[in-house]
């Protein structure tokens, strides 16, 4: 019964302490949020405080009071962040109904604050007083918070699932909106010195969970944008092979070639240049002789720039201002040029001289015209905002293709040697000689185990028998150095022979057929090996088998990221199965990377894009936080199921005031990684990618990259063959390489690749090619580890969903399902040659309801997938610390070496696992059109095949066939197998 007289309830909001700092800049700006009985009020912010005093009272109308002591209020704490519709959990507090105390007894009670969730970080306490009172406190209200309605707290609550809740509390983000409480145990206040979480603040317009639709990323911020570029000026709406640039914007560009001048008078003999003037743009020719100088130079001035109706060229002797000779043009009655007509024929022209006159017999040599960067010019041009560069700097701004040189893999195997002379060390004691091999091409160093003498045929002929892997590159230019070595003490080796091999003479092959082993004569220097006469002693030799396979793929990228499988002989290529064209046309809202007096400045981006063994570098935009680079570049693909990377990078070798330095690293932006496999045949794809960068200080995004792609292919017949294929050359399965080997061929090979990049002119730096080829991504992190659990925990939970599905039938929760699958279940076990034809119709069923909500984007790197937005400071310090550690304690660094050696295969495992459940769920998943088209149809073939042949028959003959005798066998993996591991994972997600 109710009480005659209405009753409130009173929460006085008093005061917090030792909050959790969660702006990411060391503090939090709180705010308090309590519900009780569907009304929920709210206090005011706190910016910057962790220790905040509110004195806020809130009111609250109670419907029944007989009902108190069985309801809960629940008070919760969040951090207002800056975009102002979004909040972090600072902890909660539920305080039962019983324990409210009359007006006038209250007291001001200190709660220690509780975790949501098992993943939240929280710590502090919170002063409450609690009571009842009969008085009226509209005023209060209206001072304290806004009221939501009943109506508007079911409308914010609607979205989540059962599902998605869970998932959410495993990931531990933070949701918008607090769930009911459970009991948990007081958690312990941690240090006040540990370390703070780093939390990402994103723009306007992030967005719920709910709201992100197809973006998996936690914001919008972070999100992948489909744009909608005006490509090839409107032509390939109308026909993709009416334009060589189709794929980007067209840039239009005022080109001004300047050829040679003549009868230019000049006193002395002095040296002659010429100056194009466009505006407030200028450029100038390299120096000529006066007698007949001849510059052949082209530049280039964007349309964008223009501020003139005239470009104006100048004939000047060095060092002076005053002109010899002028010719000017009118923009208006400038021709335009459009590839594939001819370049414009370059003409004579009359200059004028100081007064505006013809001069007599001085001539210069131009042509001008409008063109795009379609033109052959453009490549090679000099650019209106590269006026303030040297000649070193203008060649690092332009385009450039890199290759990377042919990779091979040296097997070397020490076998045996004969007739060693000890050495004479060491012999007044009694010395059981310590012999080795050590073998040597260029700065790669190995070595054989030690064979003891005695145990092997004697003193003087130990035995090892041992293979050793190296990388050489073309054009090999290396020797193979292998040296018999025998240790007399600790950490000294003394030679007892060696013999040097050009590896140009060594024995190439491209299939396991045995090569022929040979005997070396082993020969001694004393000095240096190379540089003086050689000693050859009377019958000392070393037995080896070399040669150069062929047959295998380098590696010198992830083995999840690979974007070439072709084995390294050229004759074992097959013909190419489609083309990837892509047009790189700019970025908008980078980051500035450069410092000038103290402030940021600018950034002077270019881009690179890697695939198989082609490179290549976009022109440097010069000081531009939006550049437009509208390039477009193509590749011949051999495999569908392989990755383009796509890297953005600020130049730091520009010769200008803001220049860092000769010995300047180019600056990471960002990358993008998209697998081909995920793209449909002849789309074009137009987006803007996050570019993110992790750094000590949490995720940041850099800016936005916007590409159009497209992945063309012939014969979609060949397309499909090549899932049935295996991924890796047959030698890799014929003489399989160990993991641990293939990790430190690897290494061998990135550091080739870069070596030899960075010979090139302009150089490709190291740090570059180590960011392109994910050089570091086998180091130990807790956040990856983290990543891949909850990767391995998201397939896990289809599994979970069915069990829990089973035994909701069990219960008989809804009795019409569980009698609909009893039945069921019966007719099955009556009739079980039903069974697989059942099954494999229903997933395909599944796999064309599914087709409707397939992905209609490719893949990009996810935050939350990479579990980047709620990471913490102490994770990061781990994950940037060098390796080994550089922190303090002797004992420390090399326990916490080997836990983070260890704790990397742990995470490689588990990714791995991840991968394969993941693969699982692109069967249907319509990620790769392409294959699950192809597995729907084996589904259908599969259902009419076990319709019609009996079971026990299946049965019956996979028994043989998995039992059948090694010979009837093959290497090779089965093309089911094959399919499978070609299947997209997450992986390419994982920032």
């Amino acid at each position: 019964m109710n009480n005659p007289i209405k009753e409130n309830l009173i929460v006085e909001v008093i005061a917090a302490h030792n909050l959790m700092p969660k702006d990411g800049e060391g503090s939090s700006s709180p705010f308090v949020e309590v519900e009780f009985e569907n009304q929920r009020l709210r206090t005011q912010v706190k910016y910057k405080d962790l220790n905040p005093v509110w004195n806020e009272k809130l009111v609250f109308h109670i419907n029944n009071v007989a009902d108190l002591p069985y309801r809960s209020v629940e008070v919760n704490i969040f951090n207002e962040r800056k975009s102002g519709n979004s909040r972090n959990f600072l902890g909660k507090v539920r305080v039962s109904g019983s324990s409210i105390a009359k007006e006038g007894e209250e007291i001001v009670q200190l709660y220690t604050l509780d975790k949501r969730s098992l993943f939240s970080h929280i710590r502090g306490e919170i002063s409450l007083k609690l009571y009842l009172s009969t008085k009226e406190s509209k005023e209060e209200n209206s001072v304290s918070s806004m009221k939501f309605t009943k109506q508007k707290q079911k409308k914010i609550h609607q979205a989540p699932t059962s599902a998605a809740k869970s998932l959410q509390q495993q990931l531990g983000q933070e949701k918008k909106q607090p769930q009911k409480p459970q009991q948990q145990e007081k958690p312990v206040e941690p240090n006040t010195g540990e370390c703070k979480p780093v939390v990402i603040t994103t723009g306007p317009g992030s967005a719920s969970v709910g709201e992100l639709g197809f973006h998996s990323g936690g914001s919008s911020e972070f999100s992948l944008k489909e744009t909608s570029p005006y490509l090839g000026g409107g032509l390939f709406k109308k026909d993709k092979t009416s334009s060589t640039y189709d794929l980007v914007e067209q840039m239009q560009y005022l080109y001004v070639r300047v050829v040679k001048a003549r009868e230019v008078s000049v006193f002395n003999g002095g040296e002659v240049m010429a100056e194009v003037k466009l505006g407030n743009y200028r450029g100038i020719t390299k120096r000529g002789s006066s007698s007949s100088p001849e510059w052949n130079q082209v530049f280039a001035f964007s349309k964008d720039c223009i501020q003139s109706s005239m470009v104006e060229i100048f004939v000047k002797e060095k060092e002076k201002e005053d002109f010899l000779g002028r010719i000017w043009f009118d923009l208006s009655e400038i021709p335009r040029r459009v590839p594939p007509d001819c370049q414009l024929a370059p003409q004579w022209y009359r200059m004028e001289d100081k007064k505006g006159e013809k001069a007599k017999g001085m001539e210069l040599m131009v042509s001008v015209w409008f063109g795009t960067q379609a033109d052959e010019a453009f490549a090679e041009a000099w650019h209106s905002k590269a006026a303030n560069l040297n000649f070193d700097g203008l060649c690092s701004i332009k385009s450039r293709v890199y290759l990377s040189p042919k990779l091979w893999y040296l097997r070397v195997t020490v076998i045996e040697a004969q007739d060693l002379v000890p050495s004479e060390k060491g012999s007044a004691m009694v010395r059981f000689p310590e012999i080795s091999a050590k073998a040597q091409v260029g700065n790669q160093v190995l070595r054989t185990r030690i064979a003891s003498a005695i145990a092997n045929r004697g003193l003087s002929n130990p035995f090892w028998n041992e293979d050793m892997m190296f990388v050489v590159a073309e054009p090999i230019e290396d020797y193979l150095m292998v040296s018999i070595e025998d240790r007399v003490g600790p950490g000294r080796d003394e030679l007892l022979g060696r013999v040097l091999i050009p590896v140009t003479a060594i024995e190439r092959r491209t299939d396991d057929k045995p090569v022929v082993s040979k005997w070396f004569t082993l020969e001694m220097n004393f000095k240096n090996f190379g540089e003086s006469k050689m000693a050859t002693r009377f019958g000392s030799r070393i037995h080896l088998r070399i040669s150069l396979d062929g047959g295998y793929h380098v590696l010198d990228e992830s083995t999840i990221y690979s974007s070439d499988v072709r084995p390294t002989a050229k004759q074992l290529w097959k013909p190419h199965i489609g083309v990837l064209e892509m047009g790189i046309l700019g970025a908008t809202g980078l980051m500035p990377m450069k410092i000038k007096e103290g402030k940021g400045s600018s950034t002077d981006a270019y881009c690179i894009a890697k695939y198989g063994q082609k490179w290549v570098r976009t022109r440097t935009v010069i000081d531009s936080l939006a550049p437009k680079w509208n390039e477009q570049y193509t590749w011949e693909v051999f495999d569908p199921c392989t990755v383009i990377t796509i890297g953005v990078f600020d130049n730091c070798h520009l010769d200008k005031n803001m220049t860092i330095g000769t010995g300047a690293s180019d600056s990471r932006i960002g990358k993008v990684r998209i697998r081909l496999s995920t793209l449909e045949s002849d789309r074009v794809y137009t987006h803007s990618y996050p570019l993110l960068m992790l750094h000590s200080s949490g995720v940041k995004k850099m800016g936005e990259l916007h590409l159009a792609i497209r992945f063309s292919c012939a014969n979609m017949v060949n397309v499909l063959h090549m899932y049935m294929v295996p991924i890796l050359p047959k030698m890799h399965y014929f003489r399989p390489l160990s993991v641990s080997q293939l990790e430190t061929l690897r290494y061998q090979a990135t550091t080739v690749v870069a070596a030899r990049l960075n010979r090139s002119e302009p150089p490709l730096g190291r740090e570059v090619v180590e960011y392109m080829l994910d050089h570091d991504s086998h180091m130990w992190s807790i956040r990856k580890s983290k990543a891949n659990f909850f990767r391995l925990m998201t397939v896990l939970s289809s599994l979970i969903a069915i069990a829990r599905w089973v035994d909701s039938m069990r219960s008989w929760q809804k009795p019409v399902y569980s009698f609909l699958f009893l039945v069921f279940f019966l007719v099955l076990v009556s009739l079980p040659e039903l069974i697989l034809p059942m099954a494999f119709l229903s997933m395909s069923l599944v796999g064309i309801w599914r087709f409707r909500s397939r992905p209609r984007h490719p893949p990009h790197m996810d935050t939350r997938l990479s579990h980047t937005e709620t990471v913490y400071a102490d994770e990061l310090d781990e994950e940037f610390d060098s390796f080994p550690t550089s922190r303090s304690g002797e004992m420390v660094r090399i326990r916490y070496d080997r836990l983070r050696s260890v704790a990397g295969r742990i995470q490689t495992v588990v990714g791995d696992m991840a991968t394969q459940g993941e693969r699982f769920e692109a069967l249907l998943s319509w990620r790769d059109p392409r294959a699950t088209f192809l597995f729907l149809v084996l589904c259908l073939i599969a259902a009419v095949a076990f319709y019609t042949v009996p079971f026990r028959m299946v049965v019956a003959l996979w028994g043989v066939y998995a039992m059948r005798p090694p010979r009837f066998r093959s290497k090779l993996p089965s093309p089911a197998l094959s399919f499978f591991r070609r299947l997209p994972a997450k992986a390419d997600s994982l920032l």
